[in-house]
């Protein structure tokens, strides 16, 4: 069965491993423990593609078999430097991810220094409690071309019938100037048209609406640097003509942003 494909909003920093920020993220924990449920089937590998990394000229994968932490996060309780993800990598992954990526013509390089970053291990931690999936994490290209990421997630499309699930991890919301104050009516409208771009619209005009993602109600207001966006190109690329749902929706992340996850498949 065709492994399905998701986006997910990954909250801020290294939430889940401070006790304060339990229960005005628990609508997300929640979300985030229920996808090995909803999968029905732990995958052979996960292919993490995180907001957090971001390549020049094209795309870096981990290649690591033991990959590293990186606490790419500043300001948080000292213990949160200290966490440990021990989930391995995957080398046939990695090869094979390599091997799509030649085929549609990506440009792409090995990285086998890169550790898990807090797009990765955070929602990890949640979904695969255990670190005993592994975990591969794939950049994003720093100048951000919608288009060119959609190709990214066609190109990847056949991992999903190797048993192998896709994760693009950002944040339906990005504005770090605005989040805590004046950001929940841009936020809003930002996140209606992604239900209706993503669950709502025509599976057909999903990926064009996507790519003018700029055209949309509070588009920059939402996504000032558009690093926190960019893997929901690579998961609806990778989805195919698949339908949408929407498996986390919160008005009150960070206080007063609306914030969602989505399903493909």
């Amino acid at each position: 069965m065709k492994m399905p494909v998701y986006f997910i909003s990954h909250g801020g920093g290294p939430w889940p491993y401070m006790p304060e920020a339990q229960q005005s993220y628990a609508s997300l924990t929640r979300s985030l423990q229920d996808i090995p449920r909803q999968i029905g089937r732990k995958p052979a590998a996960i292919l993490m593609v995180s907001a957090h990394w971001e390549a020049d000229g094209g795309f870096l994968l981990m290649s690591n078999p033991k990959p590293p932490m990186l606490y790419d996060y500043y300001g948080f309780p000292e213990h949160t430097y200290q966490i440990q993800y021990p989930a391995p990598g995957s080398a046939a992954l990695v090869q094979r991810t390599a091997q799509l990526l030649e085929t549609a013509g990506l440009p792409h390089a090995m990285d086998p220094a890169r550790g898990f970053d807090h797009g990765a291990f955070v929602p990890m931690c949640l979904m695969y409690p255990q670190a005993d999936v592994p975990l591969v994490q794939l950049s994003i290209e720093t100048h951000f071309n919608p288009k060119l990421h959609i190709e990214l997630g066609r190109a990847l499309s056949p991992l999903r019938n190797e048993d192998i699930l896709i994760v693009g991890s950002g944040l339906s919301y990005h504005n770090l100037r605005e989040i805590r104050s004046v950001g929940a009516e841009p936020s809003a409208q930002f996140d209606a048209w992604l239900q209706q771009a993503v669950v709502q619209g025509p599976v057909d005009q999903r990926l064009e609406q996507l790519e003018n993602w700029e055209a949309a109600p509070s588009a920059r207001r939402a996504h000032p640097r558009e690093d926190h966006l960019i893997p929901l190109m690579v998961a609806a690329g990778a989805a195919e003509d698949d339908p949408a749902t929407c498996i986390y929706h919160d008005t009150s992340t960070f206080a007063n942003i609306t914030a969602s996850s989505f399903r493909f498949g």
